[in-house]
């Protein structure tokens, strides 16, 4: 295991290394562990309002089974049957301790809705946030890159005019000493 383990923070180490000179990539790999991170959260949210629709409806069932036993336990006792009355309001009572118990689950299931969206929100402008970065970037790299080429072509340009200039100044060199070689053969030819 030891074998693995030192290839895997080796390989750790050099991703990482890569992604530091390389920051528009780290970037990116934010951004997209971002997106993952949203759309787990997206449906986390969506699974916790699931359950709370379920438990609301099991709640409105237990209430109108707790109606339903409160108007047996009076059925009972307008007729004289303290038994069936006594069952029926012990059906009731295990009832609302159900239906308390599930109202209490719903509202926990509730908080943590909250808590998901509250999520939600810092993961949407975590990631607006680095999305700017990430154009930042990319608008650096990108006139660094013009800027580069500028200086590289301008480079080649000037070498050009530069090389144009000489044209220049070896014509006038060339015509100043054609003349003055014509000049001196004309005194030589004198003497």
């Amino acid at each position: 295991m030891g074998l693995f383990d030192d290839l895997s923070r080796f390989l750790e180490n050099r991703l990482e290394e890569f992604l530091r000179n390389n920051p528009h990539l780290e970037l990116e790999a934010l951004l997209e562990q971002l997106r993952e991170q949203e759309e787990d959260t997206l449906k986390l949210i969506a699974d916790l309002q699931l359950q709370e629709k379920r438990s609301q409806e099991e709640i409105l069932s237990t209430a109108q089974e707790i109606q339903r036993w409160h108007i047996r336990v009076q059925k009972a006792k307008n007729a004289g049957r303290e038994d069936l009355a006594t069952a029926a309001g012990e059906r009731e009572a295990a009832l609302l301790r159900e239906g308390n118990q599930r109202w209490g689950q719903m509202q926990g299931l509730k908080e943590r809705i909250n808590q998901s969206q509250e999520l939600l929100q810092k993961i949407q402008q975590r990631r607006q946030e680095v999305q700017a970065k990430a154009a930042e970037a990319q608008t650096a790299r990108a006139k660094a890159q013009t800027q580069q080429r500028f200086e590289t072509s301008g480079w080649s340009n000037q070498t050009s005019n530069y090389s144009g200039g000489f044209d220049d100044l070896e014509e006038k060199f060339r015509s100043w000493e054609t003349q003055d070689e014509l000049e001196q053969m004309k005194r030589n030819m004198q003497n």
